[in-house]
């Protein structure tokens, strides 16, 4: 691995080297190397101030914009951890996550204040309002002047760089911690990634994302520029795209579908892009081959967790007869597949997915959690524990199957719902579908498909099922089919199952009648 050198002291010589070249651009706002470094040793000196000792959190809760990427890389700059929080998230969220990870300053916007309401009345914050908005100090009157720059911190490497919270439904998420060194491993791979300095990077999933960082980490270090969307939309992607003369972005299965369904695709000139990138949500097969074939630049897809415990990318461009893959493991990092007793399979054989990398995190003050996430090889390796079910196939490359939690035990038998939404996606009717498990008095459980039609009219509900108990075996059967007008997913495009499974068991619901099809 190269010598490691910081994110914030790689943006200081990028503004000695390149000081006039766009580092960040949103709307008509334009910050140049020299004035983004200018910017972030105001935020990091004025952090400083505060006495915030090294390695402690500051956190960011608010939409996507200049100001925050300068927050964001002057929290660093000071040697202290970012922790940036879903805007998504519900009050009562927000103020656990904030006391968890004892954040004393709190980086908002007016929406995100709205949202607090009197929770955050309760924590020892000093709020500064990124939008210049009422909910707490104004931005450009909180940070220092022009000129100030920051003390050196102690050496980065083993500090936290940031604290990003998983992204469970229920109880409080997990703080996962990495630090520097550890993102280090990323952005030093910025070239192998096939990032440049005349790389353009168009954002628009969230910052609080790890799959919006593996991205605009790597632009930064080497050089490149941001282009920022504060939130997505098809058309707008497109138009900013092709103006900006885009050559990466990192995007999420359901925005590459609304992009490949949006009127404007196919006129749009794409010819700029050299490389798309993919992850966080199952991505079906069939999605990638149209990306591939509509969309000029390479596709890759990422696969792995934010905890770490390994990563595998596919070249989607290189191989299309493993689409139906996430790829081979990335460069020093492996994956093995075990059984429920923890003794490793053999290949071809299904099991959960365990992985490793050359650094993996932790979970903040959840020294129990971390523990629970290992398995050790009989060798004595160290793996992560990634939730998910799957397989190698004898090339080498991994299949997800599901996540654990999602597994159906149907009358005894494991069903297993990627396979039952693969099938209904070669329905020329469905759009998109998720599959899930809900009880049943008879078989314990049963899978019941959520599904979205396409643009002919809908079939009826019965026909559907015929032909899905047509092609499966007697024991996938689905006991019914719920028609939705979209799946409900969470800011990065995952499909929220739990509150699926919630909203079937619903008042509204009680009336339907669940089918027997395994009979």
């Amino acid at each position: 691995m190269a010598e490691f050198i910081s994110l914030p002291d790689l943006i200081a010589g990028h503004a000695r080297r390149t000081p006039d070249k766009p580092a960040v651009i949103q709307d008509q706002r334009v910050l140049t190397y020299a004035a983004l470094d200018e910017l972030v040793d105001r935020v990091a000196a004025r952090l400083q101030m505060t006495g915030a000792p090294a390695g402690s959190s500051v956190a960011i809760c608010a939409a996507t914009s200049i100001n925050y990427v300068v927050t964001f890389l002057g929290i660093l700059r000071a040697g202290l951890a970012v922790v940036p929080l879903a805007t998504s998230a519900a009050a009562s969220q927000l103020q656990g996550m904030i006391r968890d990870s004892g954040a004393r300053l709190l980086f908002l916007d007016a929406e995100t204040a709205a949202t607090l309401n009197t929770e955050a009345n309760n924590l020892p914050l000093e709020r500064i309002a990124l939008d210049d908005s009422s909910c707490g100090h104004a931005f450009l009157q909180w940070i220092c002047p022009p000129g100030t720059r920051p003390t050196p911190p102690p050496a980065l490497a083993e500090l936290p760089f940031n604290i990003i919270y998983s992204s469970g439904t229920t109880g409080l998420p997990k703080g996962i911690v990495h630090s520097h060194r550890t993102r280090f491993a990323l952005y030093g791979l910025a070239a192998a990634l096939g990032f440049t300095s005349a790389s353009i990077t168009l954002v628009s999933t969230p910052f609080y994302s790890n799959t919006t960082l593996t991205a605009v980490l790597p632009t930064l270090a080497i050089g490149g520029t941001l282009v920022l969307q504060a939130k997505f939309d098809a058309g707008r992607f497109l138009a900013l795209a092709e103006r900006s003369r885009t050559t990466h972005a990192m995007l999420v299965p359901a925005q590459y579908r609304r992009l490949m369904e949006h009127p404007e695709f196919d006129a749009t000139d794409l010819s700029s892009f050299v490389c798309k990138y993919a992850t966080s949500a199952p991505f079906p097969a069939q999605l990638k081959a149209e990306v591939v074939r509509r969309w000029p630049g390479d596709l890759i897809e990422f696969y792995g967790l934010t905890e770490g415990g390994g990563s595998s990318l596919l070249s989607a461009h290189q191989h299309p007869d493993k689409l139906h893959t996430v790829g081979q493991p990335a460069p020093g990092h492996e994956f093995r597949i075990i059984d429920e007793n923890g003794t490793q399979v053999h290949a071809g054989e299904v099991g959960d997915i365990v992985g490793r990398s050359p650094i993996m995190s932790t979970y903040h003050k959840r020294p129990d959690a971390t523990a629970d996430s290992r398995w050790v090889s009989p060798e004595g390796t160290t793996f992560m524990r990634t939730g998910d079910i799957g397989r190698i196939d004898a090339d080498g490359f991994l299949i997800i199957m599901d996540r654990r939690k999602d597994m159906i035990i149907s009358g005894g038998f494991n069903i297993y719902p990627s396979d039952l939404e693969a099938i209904l996606s070669q329905h020329p009717d469905v759009r998109e579908v998720a599959v899930v498990g809900v009880p049943s008095e008879r078989w314990g459980e049963t899978p019941v498909a959520f599904v979205v039609a396409g643009d002919a009219a809908l079939p009826s509900t019965n026909t559907l099922l015929r032909w899905v108990s047509e092609r499966v075996g007697k024991t996938q059967r689905l006991s019914d089919i719920v028609w939705l007008p979209e799946l409900p997913r969470n800011a990065i495009g995952k499909v929220l199952k739990r509150e699926l499974r919630d909203r079937y068991g619903s008042p509204d619901d009680r009336d339907r009648k669940v089918l027997t099809n395994h009979l």
